[in-house]
């Protein structure tokens, strides 16, 4: 037997035992998620599986919710954008990309990890795994998404920005789901961006990643609204509201956007480990609040 295969062999060693479900309805998934003991819902199975696998979480029970309608569905309403959770990344970057619209989030989807991972893997399993370092939560963050729940009991109306807890946490409770996100309608004179660095030129977790919003009144070039959000560099998705209140009211220039990036620093409160120190991320943050909000500029030129 080769060293491969041995390795193999020895994951699926590792592997605890545990019953599955498919449920296809939102009902059946429900009562399923209700069940006593260790229930987790598997959105695609990027991040729980390898959890798993490495005694990272427990189990008696994964649900499959890739074949429940509500949580495929991904359309565009007047209202705004509509993401089921367990729509794929590459389904996202594709119907954002297709359409123009939220351009940050269609960036920040094509980022999670290869090709491969975004047909499998859903935004809402991004969001549900709550790492810091997710892509995709900063995008949605600036773009205002609110997080719809669904349990046996009803269902919760959160902002996303309450909806972590901590590392690896949600405000999830027994048998809660994520079912959607919806990010409404930004008008026509807004632009968003989003930019990680890695090490890698792919494959890789972000040290730091910013994304950026603006809306600028066309008549006078002032910001009406501004929204900037840090990735990697808290225990949790962090906004820079300090910076967005600073942009917010001024003319965007140069001198704004670099007032804006000390600003959006001072929002981080990372970590050294081996990826990066503590002041090469707020570094990062610099750079990056800057590249972006330029991009901005350059979308709505």
């Amino acid at each position: 037997m080769t060293g491969e295969a041995t390795q193999t062999l020895e994951m699926h060693e590792r592997m605890p035992n545990f019953d599955y479900e498919a449920p296809t309805t939102l009902k059946a998934a429900l009562e399923l998620l209700a069940r006593p003991g260790e229930v987790r819902p598997l959105a695609g199975g990027t991040d729980i599986i390898d959890q798993l696998k490495n005694n990272r979480r427990n189990a008696d029970l994964v649900v499959d919710m890739k074949r429940v309608p509500e949580l495929l569905k991904l359309e565009m309403n007047g209202v705004g954008l509509r993401i089921g959770s367990a729509v794929s990344c590459s389904a996202v970057h594709k119907f954002t990309s297709t359409h123009g619209i939220f351009p940050a989030l269609s960036e920040a989807s094509e980022l999670v990890g290869s090709v491969h991972i975004q047909n499998r893997a859903s935004i809402g399993g991004n969001v549900c795994n709550a790492a810091p370092s997710a892509d995709t939560i900063p995008a949605l963050l600036i773009h205002e998404a609110v997080a719809h729940t669904a349990s046996a009991s009803g269902g919760r109306e959160i902002p996303l920005i309450d909806f972590f807890a901590g590392p690896g946490q949600t405000v999830l409770e027994k048998g809660e789901i994520l079912k959607e996100l919806l990010l409404p309608s930004p008008s026509k004179q807004t632009a968003s961006a989003y930019l990680r660095f890695i090490p890698r030129n792919e494959m890789d977790i972000a040290v730091a990643g910013v994304g950026s919003l603006i809306e600028v009144d066309p008549a006078n070039g002032i910001v009406t609204r501004a929204r900037i959000a840090l990735a990697s560099v808290a225990p949790t998705p962090v906004r820079a509201y300090a910076a967005e209140e600073l942009l917010e009211g001024a003319v965007i220039d140069a001198a704004t956007i670099d007032k804006i990036a000390d600003l959006a620093v001072e929002a981080a409160v990372p970590i050294t480990d081996v990826r990066g120190s503590a002041e090469y991320r707020k570094e990062l943050i610099r750079v990056l609040t800057k590249r972006t909000l330029n991009i901005c500029l350059e979308r709505l030129a």
